[in-house]
């Protein structure tokens, strides 16, 4: 869950590290919610109360949310199966393995005023696992080298290391709507080198607002990301590139572009929700601008009344009937009820081709059958 009142969060670690004095400057400013965050709240505390549960050892009532559907049912569910079974697997090297719900971990000792609260804190000797889970699907989450995950765990240590002999580290990302379980490992040793030389001398920085601004992916969920300086002066820069016909650049300098402009997308999108927020909500004007109402469609004031009224009239074919989605006929049936009714009505199209950084986790594709693929499902039939 998000660290409360941590200037330098453990889940904003990626940035402060990145950009040390951004840390002052966005604690300033109010704190914001957004639907994704007021989800992930809530799937946090209905997976809280269903493992405590499963541990015997569960609150008073179960939390009430109109987050809470059917897919946080499921997912947190199978959130519980996994901590269940990787403490099964702890037991197998570790009679009696300590296990912490939405434990505080404290990180003073090498963060300012640092703190953040574990999901899930494992410790059988000789390993220390931490589980994050991550309910949000926007930004798929790596576990190696994850600062936030490094940050818990040398709070872990400093809390227990004297209790238990801990000698390896492993942390680990449980993404469910991303489908995504990635686990990292590290030694105890390598994880205080990392705070030696990594983490102490910018927290220092960052606690004091000072060092230098460095832009960069890290800028996303930054508070002042909209209005920041440096961040623009770098955009802009790109911005400002003349972007001749590709026929007149190298690969080298279109390769260094497609790595700038998702970058370029974001902050611009930033700027420009945040422009709009000023004027809608504080009346602020920006000169060659003006707000205007948008787009309009039509929609019925109340379909039960349009249906009886339509009706009335004598009119019948007033209701469309499709499909539910494959996903919910997945839910309806169960998946081996799906799989054997409809398992071979269902398929699969290749994906449109698609430019990602080579840090990408997916295969690269063979541009011949991505070729064969792209043109079999996308060219129409010739007449």
């Amino acid at each position: 869950m998000p660290d409360q009142h941590a200037v330098l969060s453990a889940s904003g670690a990626h940035r402060w590290l990145n950009c040390p004095p951004s840390a002052v400057l966005e604690s300033g400013e109010p704190d914001s919610s957004s639907a994704a965050a007021e989800q992930g709240t809530a799937a946090h505390a209905l997976a809280e109360w269903k493992l405590r549960r499963a541990l015997n050892d569960a609150p008073t009532f179960k939390p009430e949310s109109g987050w809470i559907d059917i897919e946080m049912e499921d997912l947190t569910d199978d959130y519980v199966s996994f901590i269940q079974e990787h403490i099964s697997r702890a037991r197998e090297t570790c009679a009696d393995p300590t296990v912490l719900i939405e434990q505080r971990l404290d990180f003073s000792h090498v963060v300012p005023g640092g703190f953040g609260t574990g999901d899930c804190v494992i410790i059988a000797e000789p390993c220390l696992h931490i589980i994050d889970l991550k309910y949000g699907m926007g930004v798929l989450v790596e576990a190696t080298h994850n600062p936030q995950l490094m940050l818990y765990a040398l709070g872990a240590l400093r809390t227990f290391g004297d209790l238990y002999d801990i000698d390896t580290v492993a942390v680990t990302i449980y993404q469910p709507r991303r489908g995504n379980v990635d686990t990292w490992e590290t030694s105890v040793a390598e994880l205080q080198a990392w705070a030696a030389t990594e983490v102490k001398a910018k927290a220092a920085l960052a606690a004091e607002g000072e060092g230098e601004f460095c832009p960069g992916s890290w800028c996303q969920f930054c508070k002042i990301a909209a209005t920041c300086r440096a961040r623009a002066k770098a955009n802009l820069a790109l911005a400002q590139h003349e972007f001749a016909p590709p026929a007149e650049l190298t690969d080298a300098e279109i390769a260094d572009i497609l790595a700038r402009i998702p970058q370029l997308k974001t902050w611009a999108v930033d700027v420009e929700a945040y422009a709009l927020a000023q004027a809608v909500n504080q009346g602020k004007t920006f000169e060659g601008f003006k707000l205007v109402a948008g787009r309009s469609v039509r929609k019925y004031t109340d379909e039960a009344a349009v249906a009886e009224a339509a009706e009335a009239a004598g009119y019948r074919d007033i209701y469309d009937k499709r499909l539910i989605t494959l996903t919910a006929m997945e839910k309806l049936m169960g998946k081996s009820t799906f799989n054997e009714v409809l398992g071979d009505l269902v398929v699969k199209p290749a994906g449109k081709p698609t430019l990602v950084p080579t840090s990408d986790k997916r295969p690269a594709l063979d541009i011949r059958s991505a070729q064969s693929e792209f043109t079999k499902t996308t060219k129409p039939e010739s007449r």
